[in-house]
């Protein structure tokens, strides 16, 4: 279904990030936002959801001027979404209170949302240079938006400068091609810890997900689900590494543990409308 074939829009809150954070936070995990929003209805309402979910805020803003981005998301019969995106521009945490930010947490986790403009890229590039100074553990979801990137091509050869040191990559079975130009998600896994990472993880949708590296070798069946709308269903999974890892100190085989839970949690987002 398309939006003219929409009666009616309810509002969840939403963002790669955030809805990891609301899941952490929700399974236990100590965890903050870094970034921001416009200083506007939508912002205030954002942060206000955010704030009740225990995500810590400390570097959150809210932009005065600029407005919130909004993403209209419907659903086909199968809970498949689609988007229309209306964009707020960027927000991006400031490189003195950013390394602040770092420096505060035991781990730094990114996205490559904010690896596709110049600004964000810098900025995300020196947290994730002081996180490597500091010996925290980074971790990288993916989660490519190919639709902001100028081709595919430049997405992965950005990405896989994030590769080298991570102590966790996270992708799908897409994303993980895209990355290591190989279609079997086995070799794909091995491509990627070639290119330096030290686990990776890689969700296979029907075929659940698999875990690589650092002498781990596990593989987690998919969960039965009703799909409502699988908007959000990766965010979750990526919540509930970033917890269980966080209450581990980031112990290795935490990840071979967390992994079936991550599965039917992920499972769990799909039978219920919005990511959290």
């Amino acid at each position: 279904m398309g939006v003219d074939g929409a009666d009616a829009f309810v509002p969840h809150p939403g963002g790669v990030a955030a809805n990891a954070c609301v899941i952490a936070t929700r399974l236990g995990g100590e965890v903050a936002l870094a970034g921001g929003a416009g200083d506007d209805a939508w912002g205030r309402w954002l942060r206000a959801r955010l704030e009740d979910e225990g995500v810590g805020l400390e570097w959150f803003t809210l932009t005065e001027g600029a407005r919130t981005a909004v993403a209209f998301v419907t659903v086909d019969h199968a809970g498949e979404p689609a988007y229309t995106l209306y964009d707020g521009g960027r927000h991006v945490t400031g490189g003195d209170r950013l390394a602040d930010a770092v420096e505060a947490y035991d781990a730094l986790a990114i996205t490559s949302n904010t690896l596709v403009e110049e600004d964000e890229r810098a900025a995300t590039l020196a947290a994730r240079q002081r996180a490597f100074e500091l010996g925290r553990p980074i971790v990288l979801d993916v989660n490519l938006r190919l639709h902001r990137w100028p081709h595919p091509g430049r997405a992965a050869t950005v990405v896989r400068e994030y590769l080298h040191d991570a102590f966790l990559v996270k992708c799908n079975r897409e994303e993980a091609q895209l990355l290591s130009g190989e279609a079997d998600p086995e070799r794909a896994a091995a491509g990627l810890l070639a290119a330096g990472a030290e686990h990776v993880v890689i969700t296979l949708g029907a075929g659940g997900a698999m875990l690589r590296g650092g002498g781990l070798r596990s593989d987690a069946p998919a969960a039965p689900a009703r799909v409502v709308d699988a908007t959000g269903a990766g965010d979750a999974f990526f919540g509930v590494l970033i917890a269980r890892l966080g209450r581990s100190d980031y112990y290795p085989p935490a990840l071979a543990a967390a992994l079936p839970e991550a599965v039917r949690e992920a499972a769990r987002a799909t039978e219920r409308w919005g990511a959290t």
